[in-house]
């Protein structure tokens, strides 16, 4: 075992028995010394330092390790972690050759082997007790933690509504703390350029954003990624006045709005084929127009959470209402 290993299992274990545990040096520290280092960087009101670029990433989530892919530091990878679907095919061979450390949610013991000095999660759950560790246990071994603030809950810090802005500055700021900013700033310009280049529908379609859900379905509501691309196609949120990213509805409830489409969310465990089924078999949604005549647009999963593909799910949605409509 290293000593920086040894060091920080031997930490873990006194915290897990309710001692402080002695801080330790972020192996950043070792690293070359690079412009603009140390930076300080805060998600979900939680601060980290990093001496240097980051050497040894653990990213838990799709769209944290996407991100880390897209701005050019997949070789800095030593364990992802809580992947939610196959990668976009620009990255999937740089996502390859990523090391895989769990399905889910990484026991702390297993992330603390691999020495990391960031660890960047997409959601604050991913970071607690129940999770991969809190984030303090973290701090206090001198390894730097980042959560994407679209994913903070608490009120101070979580964005009233997300945007493309919001969006896009996560993408710079993650460019900041991986030592990538010309990356970052590439990237941005490119995705602002194909955002612009989208042409949102007129038509005045309103839409259910159908993430999953069997009893009562779960959906999209109107402060999350779902609202933020439904906007950018030009699609009216049948969910958009309740103040939360996602929220549950009756089916009663989705019936009375009557969505002119349906937005499937296709997942692994639960496919777009698999909601279809039920839509089309249950005797409240049978009935709606955008069932019987089957006006369904598909997204992946990955692409719903705030990150490197959004615009490309607005492009693809946008690209599917027009062949809909075509059809139609």
């Amino acid at each position: 075992m290293l000593p920086a290993l040894g060091a920080a299992a031997a930490a873990l274990t006194l915290a897990a028995c309710g001692a402080a545990p002695a801080a330790t040096p972020s192996p950043s520290a070792d690293a070359p010394a690079a412009p603009g280092f140390p930076r300080t960087v805060a998600s979900c009101g939680v601060e980290a330092t990093l001496a240097a670029p980051p050497q040894r990433i653990v990213t838990i989530k799709s769209s944290a390790t996407e991100m880390v892919l897209a701005l050019g530091a997949g070789d800095r990878l030593v364990g992802t972690a809580f992947a939610d679907g196959e990668p976009p095919a620009a990255l999937a061979d740089a996502a390859a050759t990523a090391p895989v450390l769990a399905e889910k949610n990484p026991a702390p013991e297993a992330v603390l082997e691999l020495e990391p000095d960031l660890v960047y999660a997409g959601w604050e759950s991913n970071l607690s007790a129940d999770g991969a560790g809190e984030r303090s246990m973290y701090a206090d071994l001198g390894i730097a933690t980042y959560v994407s603030p679209a994913a903070c809950k608490a009120p101070t810090y979580q964005p009233d509504k997300l945007t493309f802005d919001l969006v896009f500055d996560e993408i710079t700021e993650a460019g900041r703390i991986l030592g990538e900013e010309d990356a970052a700033a590439r990237l941005v310009a490119d995705q602002r350029a194909e955002l612009a280049a989208v042409a949102p529908s007129d038509a005045g379609l309103s839409a259910l954003w159908y993430s999953s859900g069997e009893d009562a379905p779960y959906v999209g509501a109107g402060i999350g990624a779902p609202q933020m691309i439904l906007e950018a196609v030009g699609l009216e949120n049948v969910a958009a006045d309740v103040a939360d990213t996602w929220t549950a509805l009756s089916w009663e409830a989705v019936a009375e709005r009557a969505p002119d489409v349906i937005v499937l969310v296709d997942s692994s465990w639960n496919t777009a084929a698999h909601k279809i089924d039920l839509l089309e078999a249950n005797p409240v949604t049978a009935a709606l127009p955008a069932v019987r005549e089957r006006r369904y647009l598909t997204v992946p999963f990955p692409a719903t959470e705030a990150g490197v593909r959004n615009v490309a799910a607005v492009t693809d949605l946008a690209a599917q209402l027009t062949a809909l409509q075509g059809a139609g």
